[in-house]
């Protein structure tokens, strides 16, 4: 059963909603796609790592070695419970582009005769709403091993075309690497045929879940993929911390993208061995304290309800996309239902330029990204140049939308008046 909340209980606990901006008016944020706010517990956990445990993890054997170990690894068993994995699933980096590179380079650096060994000629699948940090890695991994690289186009409406699925993904295919929902139009793949697909072939399936962790329950296990990444600064938490998921058996087998101190087993003049995930794959000193910060998001999030946040979210993107609609020469880029839809909503005004009508709106206190949203190939399968999004968070209420809709009406009256 899904629970409503306090929206106002909620944004009483994120200090930068309480700021005016833009001529006095109200803050009215909604680029949380591109980053989200953080509460005042997430911030607080931060400086009391730094004020009253900080030390190098998993190093020393003094008593703030050990608080600051201790708090590093029960992070990490939080986001093993957010998700469904096991905590030796988990693996600490700066960013979700960063996991993702990971696996690639991981892949590219596999020795001849490893089942991750990339051939000239195997397939690598993506698709053509990806963002380029779910594209660009896998175009250099192409490029380096000779892989052929394919994509599954995406409908008028917004929906990623499936009907050549047995032939993209076939025989050859090594890694199938898709967003779980898309940063521009808010949908929500079909994964469950997606991975039968590609288990069928013998491939790893690879999921960008940037834009779904944070939203909407997913759990590792349920899902049946190999390998999934997403950010922390997107889900409450602080930059500089990403996760990489990934099967236990697949990650102890990969070689470790990044080599250096604390993720060797042993050392000579002449050669190393690694350890065992999760502890191969973070070389260095890791961003201890922001790993922390990111496992009280998680604790702030189960408070609230993840099915509860979605829930809301959906009734948002409800209510923009009919006030939306209602206006003159508007056009919604992506889905017009809410079937398999999250609250991410891209739209253009015609004869008005994206950055433009970002920077109205902006004079009226409203936060909207506008640009290419690091979708290059997709902004091109629609023909624009540009788009205004506006992505929603459990922060934002209906007064938000109100602005919203009132606020592109009253700038596109405003550059036709010109």
């Amino acid at each position: 059963m899904v629970h409503s909340f306090d929206v106002s209980a909620v944004q009483a606990d994120f200090p930068i909603l309480q700021r005016k901006i833009r001529g006095n008016n109200r803050l009215v944020y909604l680029d949380s796609g591109a980053t989200s706010q953080k509460p005042f517990s997430v911030l607080d956990a931060e400086r009391d790592f730094y004020t009253h445990h900080n030390a190098a993890v998993h190093r020393g054997a003094h008593q703030l070695a050990e608080e600051a170990t201790e708090l590093y690894e029960g992070a990490r068993e939080k986001v093993a419970r957010f998700i469904g994995a096991e905590v030796e699933e988990v693996v600490f980096t700066k960013s979700a582009t960063e996991s993702i590179n990971a696996v690639a380079y991981s892949f590219g650096n596999a020795l001849k005769g490893s089942h991750f060994h990339i051939n000239a000629g195997d397939r690598i699948v993506v698709s053509e709403m990806e963002h380029h940090a779910n594209l660009i890695p896998w175009q250099e991994l192409a490029k380096r091993t000779g892989a052929e690289l394919r994509w599954f186009g995406v409908t008028d409406d917004g929906r990623l075309d499936l009907s050549n699925i047995d032939e993209l993904i076939n025989a050859r295919t090594k890694i199938v690497a898709l967003t779980h929902q898309s940063n521009v139009l808010g949908t929500i793949n079909p994964l469950e045929a997606l991975v039968e697909r590609t288990k069928a072939v013998g491939a790893y399936f690879v999921l960008d879940a940037c834009q779904s962790v944070p939203h909407f329950a997913v759990n590792v296990k349920t899902l049946g993929v190999d390998f999934m990444m997403f950010s922390g600064h997107k889900m409450l938490g602080p930059t500089g911390v990403g996760i990489l998921w990934g099967r236990k058996e697949l990650l102890d087998e990969m070689p470790p993208f990044l080599t250096g101190g604390s993720m060797i087993e042993t050392v000579t003049m002449e050669s190393a061995t690694y350890l065992d995930a999760p502890k191969r794959f973070e070389a260095g000193v890791p961003n201890m304290a922001q790993a922390v910060g990111l496992g009280a998001a998680i604790d702030y999030l189960n408070r609230v309800g993840l099915d509860a946040i979605h829930a809301h979210e959906v009734e948002l993107t409800r209510l923009t996309l009919e006030g939306l609609q209602s206006i003159e020469g508007l056009s919604i880029i992506g889905p017009r239902d809410l079937d398999k839809r999250g609250g991410v909503v891209s739209f253009a005004i015609e004869g008005i330029h994206p950055h433009d009508l970002g920077q109205a709106l902006d004079q009226y206190g409203i936060a909207v990204r506008t640009g290419h949203h690091c979708a290059w190939p997709l902004m091109r399968r629609y023909k624009a140049v540009a788009t205004t999004r506006a992505s929603f968070y459990l922060y934002n209420d209906k007064a938000d939308v109100t602005a919203l809709v009132e606020g592109v009406e009253r700038a596109r009256k405003y550059f036709a008046e010109r």
